[in-house]
């Protein structure tokens, strides 16, 4: 019987999580602090260090073989650096070489965020059984993945599939990656609250004004909230609808913590889909939630160091 396990991390602009993970996708052990994002780049790295600290006090982790991590992006896994927009004092960080280090050199595998979701809704989730599809992370920022002819599409250098910095908007609002208009500009849970408390809505009494609090109030039927929701929406849709059309994806799986407000996001989020796919081949593609819920990023930065290890597993990452 294989004991092994895989210590996997989940790297975003809010909090980093780890775990160790073993070769059915179960959860075994686990550990999280928040993400100083606007501290130095070794301010970040010591929260990742305290995670695997935390990791490494688990009687179990003497099975761990290999370190999985998906990373906000984008990231450069033949160069194992990371440059994540949301996280400034990481450019071209060394995270790879940086956990090796710190886990005694075990090998590691570095995906992107959204790569990482996709591989793990493909391995156990709501792609299972797709062998082209679009999953994505609509959170603090917003990030995706691809599964091409039944296999995940990494690309070169681990990026494909970042949908969130599509630009959907030309003119649109400067991004922090440089670019206008972007998707994750648009429809990440930060923007919707920016643009809610810009169009004059305020939090409710409990004074929470991100986009939890946002969906509350569009819940109660304010319409300002309820706006950003739908502008949101129609960022998504436009994203998905191009990335539909240039590589035929028949299935897009949202997860995150956007996603947590259901139909708010999803019914809009239909109805312009239909607006925008409107080529024949596209017009049968589906939207469906993500169903692994917030240990995607864990299971499928896991799934990407099973499948690169001596001793693979049933390989999740391609047929």
């Amino acid at each position: 019987m294989q004991t092994d396990l895989v210590a996997a991390l989940d790297i975003g602009g809010t909090k980093i999580a780890g775990a160790l993970v073993d070769r059915d996708g179960k959860l075994v052990a686990r550990a999280q602090r928040p993400t100083p994002a606007r501290e130095s780049g070794e301010r970040v790295m010591e929260a990742v260090g305290g995670v695997l600290a935390d990791l490494a006090a688990s009687p179990r982790w003497g099975d761990a073989t290999a370190v999985g991590i998906g990373s906000a992006g984008p990231v450069d896994a033949a160069g194992g650096t990371v440059s994540p927009v949301n996280v400034p004092g990481w450019r071209g960080f060394p995270l790879v070489e940086r956990v090796a280090d710190a886990t005694g050199g075990l090998p590691v595998t570095l995906v992107g965020d959204g790569v990482a979701i996709t591989a793990a809704e493909h391995w156990l989730g709501a792609a299972r059984g797709h062998d082209n599809a679009l999953c994505m992370v609509v959170s603090t920022g917003v990030g995706g993945g691809l599964v091409l002819g039944g296999a995940l599409h990494t690309g070169p250098s681990g990026n494909a599939g970042h949908i969130g910095h599509i630009s959907v908007d030309l003119d649109g609002d400067l991004c922090p990656c440089g670019a206008r208009g972007c998707v994750e500009r648009i429809a990440s849970g930060p923007n919707i609250a920016r643009r809610a408390l810009d169009a004059g809505w305020r939090p409710g009494p409990d004074g929470d004004a991100t986009a939890v609090g946002v969906a509350t109030a569009a819940r109660a039927g304010d319409p300002v909230a309820v706006a950003s929701f739908e502008r949101a929406a129609q960022a998504l849709a436009a994203g998905i609808a191009a990335t539909a059309t240039l590589v035929e994806i028949d299935i897009a799986v949202i997860g995150g913590g956007v996603a947590g407000a259901g139909d708010l996001l999803f019914a809009p989020l239909r109805a312009a889909l239909r607006r925008y796919a409107t080529l024949s081949f596209v017009q049968h593609l589906t939207v469906v939630p993500a169903v692994m819920g917030n240990d995607a990023g864990l299971v499928g930065a896991a799934a990407a160091a099973l499948a690169t290890t001596a001793r693979p597993l049933a390989n999740p990452l391609s047929r």
